[in-house]
Parts: structure tokens; sequence; C-alpha cells
């Protein structure tokens, strides 16, 4: 019973964003790059003789939890081909060409017939869900397929609906997957409360992809030239709720300090809006050169994928996020060593929660707020930076023990 309202949930979403999306770019996106999947997938996968690991993010911050485990699988059992879903239209545009997939499209909508469908097409011999994911039509048919499934870097809550009295066909979702690996005790503690024992605790892998983002980080002589050894706040996933606080910020806050605006989405009017209201001038990356960045006190990124690279460039981080959209990835900004900045709505996010009881981060609602906990790490940025540094490094080896449970799930397949 509980599974025709799900379905009648699913098809309504599918009518709902087909209705939308002649007048939302984000609902066209997610209509168009669903039309003949199934004959896209044919095509991609033709020819194919080698077994299939599916991986399935939800979005782009998924994906680079995701992206250690997929690269370690990929070095461990190079034999297989890896296909990569995506649920959002902002994880699959930007990573549609990543080269550590075979193929790369995004997920069907959770419906009867296109779970079967994929599953016979695909034809997995191990499918990997990232953080988030609980599709109860897949995962049905990966359990009656006898494909094994693996939850990692999961994250539960007592508010969830696994946890509620009315939440029995959420619960019996979760035993379809072989095997959970979750963040953290709290995590572990509820499954247990609910009889799934097939749980490890191991940690976030976005630990183990950070630390790549650091020996890895390129080179930003354009930024670079803008810093020219002036201390420099760099401002992550920026949104207008961000900006409507740090823009009086910035043009109010006495000492030197320059900042490199990376906004989460890039509208040429936003943009100019922001400009027009900042006191100090302003270059956009796109059209600056090095004269006009040496004169410059605000540079703001107008392209998406360098974020990562230009954290090295600064003293402290604001990320993006944490006033309504959901606080964005600290992580990438905490591994370079510098106190953290970020709104009031932080509190479904671990490492965020760690590093404000550790003193490393500094949650604020207004601009007084903000002004007051800058400026006293202005005066002494060293120990939270170092506090955010060591953070980081003694959290890392997730990825290490998602690829044990591997192996002994593959090895198990392997005997039967």
């Amino acid at each position: 019973m509980f599974s025709g309202f799900y379905n009648t949930g699913i098809f309504a979403y599918q009518t709902l964003l087909t209705l939308v999306a002649p007048f939302n770019p984000k609902a066209r996106q997610w209509v168009d790059g669903r039309r003949d999947w199934a004959t896209i997938l044919q095509q991609q996968l033709a020819g194919n003789t080698s077994p299939v690991a599916w991986f399935h993010a939800a979005s782009l911050g998924e994906f680079e939890q995701g992206r250690p485990v997929m690269e370690a699988f990929r070095t461990q059992y190079a034999d297989y081909k890896i296909l990569l879903t995506f649920f959002s239209p902002s994880g699959y545009e930007v990573r549609k060409d990543y080269d550590g997939a075979d193929y790369v499209i995004y997920l069907p909508a959770d419906t009867p017939a296109n779970a079967q469908q994929f599953i016979q097409l695909v034809k997995p011999q191990i499918a990997f869900f990232i953080k988030y994911e609980f599709w109860y039509n897949y995962l049905h048919q990966l359990k009656t397929a006898h494909v094994p499934v693996i939850s990692f870097s999961a994250i539960f809550r007592p508010n969830q609906l696994f946890f509620k009295p009315w939440g029995q066909f959420y619960r019996n979702l979760l035993h379809f997957f072989d095997h959970i690996l979750v963040q953290n005790q709290e995590s572990v503690a509820l499954l247990a409360s609910i009889d799934l024992t097939n749980v490890t605790l191991a940690g976030d892998t976005r630990f183990d992809r950070v630390s790549q983002v650091v020996n890895t980080k390129k080179a930003i002589p354009l930024a670079e030239a803008f810093k020219n050894n002036s201390p420099v706040i760099v401002i992550g996933s920026a949104w207008q709720d961000d900006m409507a606080v740090l823009i009086p910020f910035l043009n109010t806050f006495a000492a030197p300090l320059k900042a490199i605006i990376a906004p989460h989405e890039i509208h040429d009017d936003e943009i100019e809006r922001w400009r027009s209201q900042l006191l100090k001038p302003s270059v956009r990356f796109s059209l600056a050169s090095e004269t006009d960045v040496a004169v410059a006190g605000v540079l703001i990124i107008d392209n998406v994928g360098m974020l990562s690279s230009l954290y090295q460039y600064g003293e402290f981080a604001y990320i993006g996020g944490a006033f309504k959209q959901g606080l964005h990835n600290i992580l990438e900004a905490a591994t370079f060593g510098m106190p953290l900045f970020f709104g009031p709505e932080y509190d479904k996010y671990q490492e965020a929660i760690d590093l404000v009881q550790e003193g490393a981060a500094f949650p604020i609602s207004n601009v007084n707020e903000l002004t007051e906990a800058f400026a006293k790490q202005y005066k002494n940025p060293e120990n939270a930076a170092q506090i955010s540094r060591q953070y980081v490094q003694r959290n890392i080896g997730a990825t290490a023990k998602v690829m044990e449970i591997v192996q002994k799930l593959m090895s198990e397949r392997v005997k039967e």
C-alpha cells in the first residue's frame, strides 16, 4: 500500500516538473535530460562486455564525496566500467564530462518501470548510493537482482522519517542496503534502534577528497596578482542572502582587507548589482588584467570550477548558503587552514558543528556579528587556522573503510 503512495508521489513530481519546465530553467534541464534516457543509455553501453559498477550522486556535493571512492574503485577493480548518475542538473551539467567515469547520465525518475528497465540495461555488479539517496524502486530492483548495494558517507538524524512511528515503509527501505557506512556515532545508534546492524562508522569521504584538493591545487596568476601580499577573505558559494550581510561588512571594515567572491550561481545582473553596492573598486575575473586587479579591492569570479584552488590565496573564508539554501562545502577552505565564517543555519552539517565547537568556525546572523567575530580573528588567525587544518587531517581515511566493505562484498559475490 505504501509503495503505491510512494509511486503516486513520484509520478506527481514528474508531472509537476514537466508543467513548470517551460518557465523554469532547472526544471527544463531535469526534464530534457531524462528524455529518451533508455535510448541514450543503450547507445553508451553498446558493445560493453565489462562488468559495471554504478555510483549515484544527488548533486555536485555528493559527487565530490563519492569521487575518492570512485577513484579507489577504479584503481582496485580496473576491469570494471563505472556508470555515474545524477539526480540534479547542478551536478550533471558540471560533471557530465568527468573522465573518472565511463558513462554519465541523469538518473531516470524512480518509477517501477524505469527502475526495472534501468537495472536490466546496466546489469550492475555493485551499486553505490552517496549520502542521502534512498530510491525505493531502484533499491528494490537491485535487491531482487542480488546486486550488492552500499550507502556511504550517510548521516542520520532523529527527525528523519526512518525513525518516526509511521515510518515503517522507509525503515524497510534501509534493509535493501547490504551495508551502510555512516559519518558519526549518532547515526550508528539511530540505525541500531531500528535493528540495522550492517553498519560501519567510517566518517566522511569528503575529508579524503579535500586532502587531494590541497595536493593538486592549481596556481591562478590573476588571483595571486590581486592578493599582492594583502590579507584576503575568500567568499565561496555566495547567495544574495549572504551578500546582504557581506557587502555592508566589506564596505565598513576598517583594516586592510581584500575579498575574492565566488557566487554560487553566475548571473550577470546579480554580479553587477553587487558591484554597484560595493564601495571598494571591483573587477570581474573574466574581464580583468593583472593591471586591473592590482588596484582592485574585490575580485568577483564569474566562472565555475575554480573555488577549491582560490582558497590558497585567503587568510579567511566565508562559506555561503547557511542563511537559507544549505551550507556549502566548508572542508575545502578548512583544509587550507583558516578561520571560517558562515550563516546561522548549520546544525545539519557535522563538520560545521565540530569546527564551531573547536573554535575554528564562527556562525553569524547579521553584519554586527560578522564584524565582531571577524575583527577578533583578524588580529590572530593562526589558532583557528591550525585547528581547521588539523581537524581535516585527523578525519582522513573514510575511503579506505568503504573499500574494505567493497572487497568483502565483492568476494562474497564471487563465492555465490
